[in-house]
């Protein structure tokens, strides 16, 4: 389906543009295409072409920002020209009112030996930017497809009567059949579609911190410890609501919902789970058994039994468990929690109402009859879809921070979040037209391929960047490690990047 609009299709295209700008900005720094590249337009006097081919990544960056400029100020004409609201009006006015400036400081960056501030001002311009073309789609996508009675509503009610009947397990004839019936029942408890995402995020972790501590032992231990602490949490997640889990459709046939597995082994079965899972986080360090010990708690007992039962907001503020991991996977590399690992615990942080709201709009009318205060439960669908578009565009923006500061990541990275970024945008404003809960699963799914592809990404690049660093291409011998995340220099000592990222260990 085509967007049949096409105001919003361009300042769809403009905004994931800026975004190509941020990111091939964090390319050239990775790359130092800047330093090959130091005149403004050219790379010399009288429009020079670059004499390298990492002066054409500085080029190529140059080239694409004006075309991408040249679609911010069609969609602010056309805001101009069309009955747009006047927030969305002057939205993009400012966004055209900027671009030009963001552009000069960045001329000024890639031209003169500036300070880090300068380059810091010119990221934060340009998310400034982005932010302004996402706020005015969500805008306009509100005010054409929003439904005006669609508005704030009571909490649900949460003192609910029991239910009368428990469905009867159905357990199949046969003592190895009802063993695998068993066991499946067992592995269900642990929610294991959750596993291999958030393992995912420990991974992505891990590699970015690299350094010395990136062993297999380490990455064994901590993905192990991981499952298993999912597990726990999951379980235990199962025990606490089996009986709302009853009144729900999409949740009435859980293993203790059904009572097919007793209450008390299921409690063993956790608290097993979790023992082994924070004894595999000790063997790797203290902080990552103390991060674990976090996770399980908050999952369990915070967001199950305190947010998600009370607030509208448990969804966002539960998104720290899903963050979690991420601290834990570079804690358990480097002993200590780091900025990268905080910066991609943000981006989970901030995916993650983008990515359950589209469940929540799937499941509104379950999550109401088991009286949770989910978002379209108690602020109406049309807000819902609009968060789900600023929490998208937050995390765009987080992840685009994440390759400017760790300068880890390169190309591969920039292409999956701006492809996959792409189709998962155009999944959400396909929402705001459809409104079914075809679109809802739709989006929810492209948001789950855009943190899958963007954290494996994540690991492809910082283990080609440790390819890289394993060959000296300067004296063609092979004779440096790689120490820490500390500056990274050439053998003279200069500097090989704006935001150095690793240092050698000269033998």
């Amino acid at each position: 389906m085509m967007i049949p609009d096409r105001f919003p299709a361009v300042v769809a295209v403009a905004a994931m543009g800026v975004y190509v700008v941020l990111l091939a900005g964090a390319t050239t720094v990775v790359t130092d295409a800047a330093a090959a590249c130091q005149g403004w337009p050219g790379c010399g006097p009288a429009l020079a072409a670059p004499s390298t081919a990492i002066g054409w990544i500085a080029i190529a960056h140059r080239v694409v920002a004006f075309l991408v400029g040249l679609t911010v100020l069609a969609a602010a004409v056309m805001a101009w020209d069309g009955a747009t609201s006047r927030r969305v009006k002057w939205v993009l006015t400012g966004a055209v009112v900027l671009y030009p400036i963001q552009s000069g400081i960045g001329a000024v960056v890639a031209t003169t030996a500036t300070t880090s501030a300068m380059s810091r001002l010119h990221l934060v311009m340009g998310m400034l930017i982005f932010a302004g073309l996402v706020t005015a789609l969500a805008w306009w996508l509100e005010d054409e497809t929003g439904t005006p009675s669609d508005g704030a509503v009571a909490a649900p009610e949460r003192d609910l009567p029991p239910v009368d009947e428990v469905s009867e397990p159905s357990l199949p004839d046969g003592i190895w059949n009802r063993a695998q019936a068993t066991v499946a029942a067992y592995y269900r408890l642990m929610k294991p579609r959750l596993m291999w995402l958030l393992c995912l995020v420990a991974s992505a972790a891990m590699a970015l911190a690299g350094g010395e501590g990136f062993t297999a032992t380490t990455v064994a231990a901590t993905l192990s410890g991981g499952a298993l602490a999912i597990g726990a949490s999951g379980t235990f997640n199962h025990v606490l609501e089996r009986d709302v889990d009853r009144r729900m459709k999409r949740t009435s046939d859980r293993p203790l919902a059904t009572e097919l597995i007793p209450v008390r082994r299921a409690m063993l079965f956790g608290v097993t789970l979790a023992a082994v899972s924070l004894g595999l986080f000790w063997s790797v360090n203290v902080l990552a058994a103390i991060l674990g010990a976090v996770a399980i708690v908050f999952y369990s007992v915070i967001y199950t039994l305190i947010l998600k039962p009370n607030t509208v907001q448990n969804t966002v503020i539960g998104g720290a468990a899903g963050a979690l991991p991420a601290l834990i996977g570079w804690a358990a590399v480097t002993g200590e929690i780091g900025v990268g690992g905080v910066l991609l615990a943000a981006v989970i942080f901030l995916w993650t109402p983008a990515h359950f709201y589209n469940l929540a709009l799937a499941y509104k009318d379950d999550y109401e009859r088991g009286g949770f205060p989910m978002m379209p439960v108690v602020r109406g669908e049309t807000t819902t879809r609009r968060h789900i578009l600023w929490y998208t565009g937050a995390t765009f923006l987080a992840a685009a921070v994440l390759a400017w500061v760790t300068s880890a990541l390169g190309l591969l990275y920039m292409v999956v979040g701006v492809s996959v970024g792409g189709v998962f945008l155009w999944a959400i404003v396909r929402l705001h037209y459809e409104q079914t809960e075809t679109a809802a699963f739709r989006a929810f799914h492209a948001s789950n391929a855009y943190l899958g592809c963007l954290l494996i990404a994540v690991v492809l690049d910082t283990i080609a960047l440790w390819v890289v660093a394993a060959t000296d291409f300067e004296t063609g011998w092979a004779s440096f490690r790689v120490a820490s995340r500390t500056r990274h220099c050439r053998p003279d000592g200069s500097r090989s990047s704006r935001y150095c990222w690793i240092s050698r260990g000269w033998r």
